[in-house]
C-alpha cells in the first residue's frame, strides 16, 4: 500500500512539474513574441515609402490625415513620420497606420501647430531598444556623441521644410511645465532653463526669435524622468 502511495505521489509530482514547465515555456514564448512584435513595430521599413522629399512632400498625406511631418536626425535611427492626435495619449500605443502598437508613434504635442510655426514645438517618442524610435536620445548626453550628431531635417505635410541644428540635451520631470507646455513657454524662459539644466549645451545656436524643436523620451517605463534634445528649425527656401 505504501509503495502504491509513493508511486501515486511521484506521478502527481511529475504531472505538476510538467504543467509548471509548460506554463513557464508558454510565458517565455509569449514574451519573445511580444518583444519581437514591439521591435518590428518600431523598425517597420515599409513606412519609408511615405517618406517625402523636398520636391514631393505630398506623399506623406497618403499615410494618414494625422501625419504632419517627417523627422530625420542624421546618422541615427530617427527617421519616422510625425503624427498628431487630439490628445497626447492617442499615439502612445498606436502606429502611424492607426493600429494598436506597444511601440506607438513619434508624435507632435496636440497643442502645437502642425506646420511647426510655433516658437517651440515638442515631439514625443518611446525609448526603444537598439536606438529605435527615440531610443538614441539618451546618447546625446555624451558630448562626444552630440558633437557628431547635430543635424537633421523636418519636412511637413504642408510643404514647409526645415533643417535642424541640435544644440542641447537635458533631463526633466514629466511634470515640468517649462518643458512640457510648449505653447505657453517663451523662448527666453526656455533657453534659460536649458542653460541651467542641460547635460550638453552649445550656446549661441538658439535665440529669442528662433523656432525651437524639442525631442522627448522617457528614461524608463517606471520613471517620470525624461530626456529632451533641443534643436533650432531653419526653413529651407524653395
Amino acid at each position: 500500500m505504501a509503495r502504491k502511495t509513493v508511486i501515486f505521489l511521484n506521478k502527481s509530482f511529475d504531472r505538476i512539474v510538467a504543467v509548471v514547465s509548460l506554463i513557464f515555456f508558454l510565458i517565455c514564448l509569449y514574451a519573445m513574441i511580444d518583444a519581437y512584435m514591439v521591435y518590428s513595430g518600431a523598425n517597420d521599413s515599409g513606412i519609408l515609402r511615405f517618406k517625402p522629399d523636398l520636391s514631393h512632400p505630398e506623399v506623406l498625406a497618403e499615410l494618414s490625415e494625422d501625419a504632419v511631418a517627417w523627422l530625420t536626425v542624421d546618422d541615427t535611427k530617427i527617421d519616422y513620420p510625425v503624427m498628431q492626435g487630439d490628445t497626447n495619449e492617442e499615439y502612445l500605443n498606436k502606429d502611424p497606420y492607426g493600429n494598436f502598437s506597444l511601440s506607438g508613434s513619434i508624435f507632435l504635442d496636440f497643442r502645437n501647430s502642425k506646420d511647426f510655426t510655433d516658437n517651440y514645438s515638442l515631439v514625443y517618442g518611446h525609448h526603444m531598444e537598439y536606438g529605435a524610435m527615440f531610443g538614441s536620445l539618451d546618447a546625446f548626453a555624451d558630448k562626444s556623441y552630440f558633437d557628431t550628431h547635430r543635424t537633421g531635417t523636418l519636412i511637413t505635410v504642408s510643404g514647409k521644410s526645415y533643417k535642424i541644428e541640435l544644440f542641447a540635451a537635458c533631463k526633466a520631470q514629466a511634470t515640468d511645465k517649462i518643458i512640457f507646455s510648449p505653447t505657453e513657454t517663451g523662448n527666453e524662459e526656455l533657453l534659460d532653463y536649458i542653460d541651467e539644466k542641460s547635460a550638453v549645451f552649445y550656446p549661441g545656436t538658439a535665440g529669442s526669435q528662433s523656432k525651437i524643436i524639442g525631442l522627448s523620451t522617457c528614461q524608463s517605463a517606471e520613471s517620470y524622468e525624461r530626456i529632451i534634445v533641443f534643436g533650432v528649425l531653419t526653413e529651407i527656401a524653395d
